[in-house]
């Protein structure tokens, strides 16, 4: 069986090896340049390799082709595979099946990172054997070729579930659903949102479905179509027979008979937002039967996601948080609706078909000014430049703190919490809120 891989970075690589160990003939075809650490890998495991180039004749003879999320549908060579009937998978796809292990896949416009890290740090606080994957950390597949963990918990993108067929998570949640990435699906929101449901799409009666009852999208789409799984509702704002709630400034939970009772204010991660996060993995460590006193104790210690409103500085009594990774305009409302102090917000970078009209109340509200880091920042001009009166375009990070600093005075907050992706002037979100932090700490 010839196993072809598109893409060398985690996730391909991480195939690769647990392709050759099953017996696979595996190769690796990156249309850009491999990572030298993964080279490495590549020739110690004897896994033939190519780089800059898809040659064809090594790639169409494929029995089965895991693609990396990165690489659209689109990409001429995904279309000549689809045309000549080859499978084409996501890693995820590939690697379940050589592992027995319970698997919770966390999918979500936003949320999805710091919800899995904290289902993973509640069950590892338990004494379990459980692994962290998809999308965040070590690739799944590298890990069910090297480890043996009785748990995974997997952040799962859009992308991985676009290559689905079979798989099948124990236990789903949805955290949100909002527009994000939509020059991948047609610029048509249902698409994107059908994409996220794929998550659900094989599971059973035996499974969970966690889900956030608040969300339009993700409630709309439950009334028009069907799960066979159990729903797991979480909501802010009604009480739930099944569930998990707010009343009292309580966290609450009620799940097969089993109860669950915190208060917020203990909760480490600030925000309601965080509040839902923490709802969704306390109801997994409720189906896995985590005593109360350990979650309890691992919802109020646990350290937050970088690059997640981080609290990088306090500088003259003027607050420097990095919110890099909200690449999104639902992300960013969740970061300006938690600020308590004016704020210089420092916004822009790559559009993926941003509406930024659900975010005009809250700038009025919150934002003293706006910086816009991007090599086209129209967009953002037009939709703020008459609700905010202090806007500057910046080409560069260090610009960008320097400009910030210079436009707040004492009680203010800046704002990194760029709504867009990355890649015009940086390599991906990390390598931005590192340059935020380097700049801040360089004031």
């Amino acid at each position: 069986m010839r196993l072809v891989v598109l893409g060398g970075g985690e996730s391909g690589v991480g195939t690769a090896i647990l392709g050759k160990k099953k017996g696979y003939d595996v190769f690796v075809s990156d249309y850009g340049k491999i990572n030298e650490s993964y080279k490495e890998v590549l020739i110690i495991n004897g896994i033939a390799w190519e780089e800059e180039k898809h040659t064809e004749d090594l790639i169409l003879n494929a029995d089965v082709v895991m693609k990396s999320p990165g690489i659209p549908e689109k990409s001429p060579i995904v279309k000549k595979l689809v045309e000549k009937g080859i499978k084409v998978i996501s890693e995820i796809e590939f690697a379940k099946p050589y592992t027995e292990a319970l698997t919770i896949g966390i999918t979500g416009s936003n949320g999805k990172t710091t919800t899995t890290m904290l289902t993973h740090h509640l069950l590892k606080s338990a004494g379990l054997n459980v692994g962290l994957g998809g999308n965040i950390g070590k690739s799944f597949a590298w890990q069910v070729a090297e480890n043996k963990f009785d748990v995974y918990v997997l952040e799962l993108s859009s992308f991985q579930l676009d290559g689905i067929i079979d798989y099948r998570p124990d236990i789903a949640i949805i955290t949100n659903i909002s527009p994000d990435h939509l020059d991948r699906y047609d610029y048509k929101y249902e698409n994107y949102i059908n994409s996220k449901f794929r998550v659900t799409m094989n599971q059973t009666e035996s499974d969970y479905l966690i889900y956030d009852a608040d969300d339009e999208a993700i409630t709309e789409w439950l009334k028009n179509n069907t799960t066979k799984a159990k729903l797991i509702p979480f909501s802010l704002t009604k009480e739930l027979n099944e569930g998990a709630f707010i009343k009292n400034n309580k966290m609450e939970i009620k799940i097969n008979q089993e109860e669950f009772t915190m208060d917020t204010e203990y909760i480490a991660l600030e925000g309601k937002h965080n509040t839902k996060n923490a709802m969704a993995a306390s109801s997994v460590a409720k189906l896995m039967q985590i005593r109360n006193a350990t979650i309890r104790e691992s919802l109020s210690n646990f350290q937050g996601v970088e690059h997640r409103l981080e609290k990088v500085l306090k500088i003259q009594n003027v607050q420097y948080i990095n919110d890099s990774k909200a690449t999104n305009v639902n992300a960013t409302f969740f970061a300006l609706d938690s600020m308590n102090a004016p704020t210089v917000w420092i916004v822009g970078g790559v559009d993926k078909g941003n509406d930024y009209n659900e975010l005009m109340s809250l700038v009025r509200e919150k934002v003293k000014a706006i910086i816009c880091l991007g090599v086209d920042n129209r967009k953002i001009i037009d939709a703020f430049g008459n609700v905010v009166d202090i806007m500057v375009e910046v080409n560069n990070m260090n610009d960008a703190v320097k400009t910030a600093q210079r436009l707040t005075e004492k009680g203010d907050a800046v704002l990194l919490s760029p709504a867009c992706a990355s890649f015009d002037l940086f390599e991906n979100y990390e390598d931005r809120g590192k340059q935020f932090k380097l700049a801040v700490h360089n004031l």
